[in-house]
Order: C-alpha cells, then sequence, then structure tokens
C-alpha cells in the first residue's frame, strides 16, 4: 500500500536525519493509519503547504487499540528516542484510544516529487496499493 502522510518539517527533518526511527500516530478516533498500514508499506512525505519531500517504507507495525495508561506509559519510555518527539507532546495526548507505530527504514529524499493533488485537512490518505 502507498500512503501520504503531513508532518511538520521539523519531524521531517529528523525522518531524514535518522533521528525519528518510529513514526507515532496518536488519536481518539479510529482513523487512518490505524489498522491501514503494513510492512513493506511506502510512506509518501509532505509538509503542510509544500510538496511532497521524500519517502521512507515501514519496516513493522505496532498497533494499540484504547492503551490503558501503563501501557501508555511504557510505548513513552520505550519509544521515546525512536519517536524523537518534543518534551510537551505527551501534555497534549494523556487521553489516546488509538495508537499506530510505525517503524521506519529506506527513507528517501525526492529530487522530482510526485504529484500527488490533496485539498482536504487529513494528516493521513491512503492512496492506493503499489
Amino acid at each position: 500500500m502507498r500512503h501520504l502522510a503531513v508532518f511538520n518539517k521539523e519531524y521531517a527533518e529528523k525522518i531524514f536525519s535518522g533521528e525519528k526511527k518510529v513514526e507515532g500516530r496518536f488519536s481518539q478516533i479510529k482513523i487512518a493509519p490505524f489498522g491501514k498500514v503494513s510492512a513493506g508499506d511506502e510512506v509518501l512525505i509532505k509538509i503542510p503547504g509544500k510538496k511532497i519531500v521524500g519517502r521512507f517504507i515501514v519496516d513493522r507495525v505496532l498497533y494499540f487499540d484504547h492503551p490503558k495508561g501503563e501501557e501508555l506509559d511504557e510505548i513513552k519510555k520505550k519509544y521515546k528516542k525512536g519517536l524523537a518527539l518534543e518534551s510537551t507532546f505527551w501534555l497534549d495526548r494523556e487521553k489516546v484510544s488509538y495508537v499506530s507505530l510505525m517503524f521506519i527504514k529506506s527513507v528517501n529524499k525526492f529530487i522530482v516529487p510526485p504529484v500527488i493533488k490533496k485539498k482536504d485537512l487529513r494528516p493521513w490518505v491512503v492512496l492506493d496499493s503499489n
């Protein structure tokens, strides 16, 4: 499968530098990428208001459906470094119902980006199968 994901510029750069090795998406409702991403999927990296700047391949995925407090604490502790999130991130995520952790491999920046028209505000879009 192929996905288009919106990242702020800071997180996109962390992916390209190799500092961010795990992409995490946390939500209160069941939306993509939860249950939609598999190992081997391609994720296109888009910065808001800009073109698609690169891509990565998903190495493996972990999903958590309504994680309990101790499970969230374990996620924070175990994946903190790989997620490379700002210190205030968890303050806004105290009530999380769905967690998707995607382990990143094979990161590439695009010289000539693919053209995919996206006009809505969704931060994650399932595009198609490769």
